[in-house]
This record gives C-alpha cells, structure tokens and sequence, in this order.
C-alpha cells in the first residue's frame, strides 16, 4: 500500500512539474535577438583612362597584393597623342636651332612647310570634329568619340600655332623673343609628353590594398569609361559587425563595451568590441510605441570590430545576439518602415 501511495505522488509530482515548466514556457518573456551582419572593407579599382579593356589579371576569388597589376587598358588614342607631342618636340627643336644658328633660306623653306602641313592637319582634324559632332547629335557615336575628335582638334591648332611661331621666327631671324618662344615651346611639348605619360601609366590599373577579389565588373574587349570601378577588392582582414539597434537598448553598446557574438556560419562566438554609433536616416528608422504609452524611436546603426582576427569571417556572415529577457519590448509596435 505504500509503494502504490508514493508511485502515485511520484507521477501527481512528475505531472506538476511537466505543467510548470509549460506554464512558465507559454508566459516568460523570451530574450531578444537581434540580427546583425558582416561587413568588410572594399577598394574600387579603376583608371583615369577610358579605353577598351584588354586584360584582366585575376579572377573572383584570388588574392592580391597591394601593388599587384589588376588590369590593362588599351588606349590607342593616347599614343597617338604621344606621337603628336613628338611632332611638337621636333618643332620646338627646330626653333631653338633656328634661335641659336641663324636663319638660312633653306630654314625659311622648311619652317614654311611645316607650317603649312600644320595648316592642313588642323583643317583635317576640324572637319572631322565636325562630322563627329553631328554623327554625336544624332546618336550615331558615342560621346567619347567626340571629346577624342575634341581633344585631336585642340592638339592640331596647338601644333599649327607652333609652326606658325616657328616660321615667323625664322623670317624675322633671331631675336630675344625668339629665345624666349623656343622655351616656352620646349615646356610645353615637356608638359604634354609628361601629361600623356602619366595617363599611359595610369593605363595599368594597380591594387591600391591587398584582399580577395570580391567582384570582376567587365570582361576583356568591352569599353571602360573613365573612371569605372572594373575589380573589386574586399579586404577581409579589416571586417566588423554592423547592427541597426533601436535607442531604448543603446545603453548595452556603450563605446568600447566587449560583446561576445554568435556566428551561425562558423559554429563559434567571437569577442566583438563597440567602436561607432550613428543615426540612421529619419525616413526608415523611424518607429513608433504603442499609442498612449510611450515615444517614437529611432534606430542606430551600432559597429563592432573583433578583438582578436576571426579565420574564415566573410562579409554577408550573419551575426546573432541575445539581450537578457527583460530587455525584451512589452506590448505591439508599428514600424513605419
């Protein structure tokens, strides 16, 4: 009899606990989680000059090295300018020879017909502006094409003034103007070259930072624009979480507060330290508490970086973190967002 008595007030026992644990289950208040994810630094590599892309080196997924040769444009509009300096170069020469040996008929002539093929190069380049500033009009080119004509045109008239300098020197004979002009001429066909130089430099794009290839935005053969990020670089060694945390729970990331994060991804916590808290826009952080019984909150965007280097943390890598329970909102909110 007393076997039976204590089974039944094991099982009544066993029944009581099994409803408590469900009771308290249904009307504790669960902890918060709040969602956040893995940011990383990025570089956009690109070029100051517009071109055809003739090369990629590296693919999605490959590590670079800062100073690395990302990709190679191919410009040949800018050795064509090269070659047109040259023909500035060979002008200014002739006039400081010109300056310093005297003036001879033989000179005269020549200057002369330089001058003269400049005249008909700067003809040729303002008619083919023209027919290509009407072919941009219409839509038929695109608008590089037109500035390259541009750019060609003011070459040619700079060229066909400096042939021109050139004759009326030669004609007056030598003076101290004439020295003068034949500096002057020596730095600018010095500035140009320097000029196209650089941008045939610039032509090779190089990885301002070591990292992965994260994106590869052209393929080989397509047109550049000037300035057009083409690699992507995500430095996955500067990486940090990134949460949007409403302002009644910013006092748990105060400024250089540690926070232990959980990373679905990689199985494991890791030590994150707060670094920046800032506002995010009013349009869609705006939210409202229950009416009557509270104010509208905002959201901030809170950013931890890790203590110590996580192996394997990518960006996109979600990041999870539990409040105690009694941080969790008591009653309905409407996000207007």
């Amino acid at each position: 009899m007393t076997t039976r008595r204590f089974l039944i007030l094991a099982i009544l026992a066993g029944v009581a606990i099994a409803v408590s644990v469900v009771f308290w289950r249904t009307y504790s208040t669960p902890p918060l989680r709040l969602q956040g994810q893995i940011e990383a630094r990025q570089y956009m590599v690109s070029s100051k000059v517009p071109g055809r892309l003739a090369e990629i080196e590296f693919r999605r997924g490959d590590s670079v090295n800062a100073g690395d040769v990302v990709f190679r444009i191919d410009s040949p509009e800018l050795e064509a300018k090269l070659t047109q300096v040259d023909a500035l170069d060979t002008i200014s020469r002739s006039l400081a020879q010109a300056v310093e040996g005297g003036t001879r008929e033989e000179k005269i002539a020549a200057a002369r017909s330089e001058f003269q093929k400049a005249q008909a190069a700067e003809t040729m380049a303002r008619t083919t502006y023209e027919r290509t500033r009407v072919l941009a009009e219409q839509g038929v080119v695109a608008r590089q094409r037109l500035d390259e004509a541009f750019t060609l045109l003011r070459v040619a008239e700079q060229t066909r003034v400096t042939a021109a300098e050139v004759l009326r020197l030669a004609e007056a004979g030598p003076r101290e103007e004439a020295r003068t002009a034949s500096r002057a001429g020596e730095d600018i066909t010095t500035s140009l070259r320097d000029e196209i130089t650089e941008l045939l430099e610039d032509s090779l794009a190089i990885a301002p930072h070591k990292g992965i290839v994260s994106n590869v935005l052209l393929n080989p053969g397509e047109l550049v624009p000037q300035g057009f990020p083409v690699v992507m670089i995500t430095d996955l060694d500067e990486a940090w979480a990134l949460f949007n945390v409403r302002e009644d729970l910013l006092r748990h990331f105060s400024p250089g507060t540690e926070i232990d994060l959980d990373i679905p991804s990689l199985g494991h916590q890791a030590r994150f330290k707060v670094s920046h808290i800032a506002a995010l826009g009013d349009f869609a952080t705006w939210r409202a508490t229950v009416p009557g019984r509270g104010f509208d909150m905002r959201t901030f965007e809170v950013e931890m970086h890790p203590i110590e280097p996580v192996p394997g943390l990518r960006a996109g890598m979600s990041v999870l973190l539990d409040l105690p329970s009694e941080e969790a909102p008591t009653g309905s909110q409407h996000g207007t967002d």
